[in-house]
């Protein structure tokens, strides 16, 4: 019988240490600690070949799936990660629009043109909702209007901190998220302040913002339950940054173990899904409009 299910990805970037002592892991320690932990696969950038090339190798056999990044500012950027993306067999392409105009109308034949090229090449594409990209909130509001092939992924993390939402949060700016939500087909993970990107979930202070974000994140997960197919894979990837991202305390150092709270990230959003299933409607959509 046919279900849905979630894949649970590790940010590659979020693998980076950037601490005092200058020690990195290689790219191979990292992807056999992500596939140890028992994470579904990885979410790295489609921009480098030669780093592309090395992840591809080190993937090899391990059957971890791939959520492919790129930061395109014209059509054709999209055409040289799609290449990329394919050494890797992605899932799909996150796209980050690495352009601001100031007018809704200048960044149409963009957004059409990245949808219909990725189209032509059979690439699912889908925008993430990002602080100084084309995709801020009040923006992409406008833009999902204008655009209803515009499919989004959804990192929350920007939007809160973006518009320091007020908590608790108000009925208008909760229904402004939920907005983007009924269109979001992936999900990117960290849980921000209206303070700071990314905030110490395992600190007592932040559950209030964790609460928030498991909320939101399970309206999204039902409401994916709804519109997906019957078989269809969402994924959501646990992306706890490096500094300056993490906060680091007057030495240098991380204040928390982002390692280990990328595990207890992947497990809260296991059961929250879970959960979300058990809630969903019966029904199913006609499957994912990539």
């Amino acid at each position: 019988m046919s279900k849905q299910s979630l894949l649970v990805l590790q940010s590659l970037w979020a693998m980076e240490r950037r601490q005092p002592d200058g020690v990195e892991r290689s790219i191979d320690h990292n992807i056999a600690m992500i596939r140890e932990a028992g994470f579904d696969g990885i979410s790295t950038s489609c921009t480098d070949p030669a780093r592309v090339a090395l992840i591809a190798r080190a993937l090899a056999g391990s059957g971890l799936a791939v959520e492919g990044m790129c930061f395109p500012q014209t059509v054709d950027h999209l055409k040289a990660a799609i290449d990329l993306a394919r050494q890797l067999d992605v899932l799909h392409l996150n796209v980050q629009p690495d352009i601001r105009p100031r007018r809704i109308a200048d960044c149409i034949p963009l957004l059409e043109g990245w949808i219909r090229l990725a189209r032509d090449a059979d690439m699912p594409i889908y925008f993430e909702t990002h602080r100084n990209r084309m995709t801020d909130l009040f923006f992409t509001l406008d833009l999902m209007d204008q655009v209803p092939e515009m499919c989004m992924l959804a990192d929350l993390s920007h939007f809160l901190l973006g518009r320091e939402f007020w908590y608790p949060i108000s009925n208008e700016d909760e229904a402004l998220v939920r907005q983007v939500l009924d269109r979001t087909w992936a999900f990117h993970g960290r849980v921000a302040s209206r303070e700071q990107i990314q905030v110490e979930i395992t600190f007592p202070q932040h559950k209030v913002w964790l609460d928030l974000f498991l909320r939101w994140w399970k309206y999204g997960f039902k409401s994916w339950q709804r519109r997906a197919g019957a078989d269809a894979r969402l994924t959501f990837a646990c992306e706890l940054g490096p500094q300056p991202y993490a906060i680091g305390d007057r030495h240098g150092n991380d204040t928390t173990d982002r390692w280990e709270e990328a595990l207890l990230l992947k497990c809260l959003v296991r059961n929250l899904f879970e959960s979300a299933a058990i809630d969903a409607q019966p029904s199913f959509g006609n499957g994912s409009p990539a």
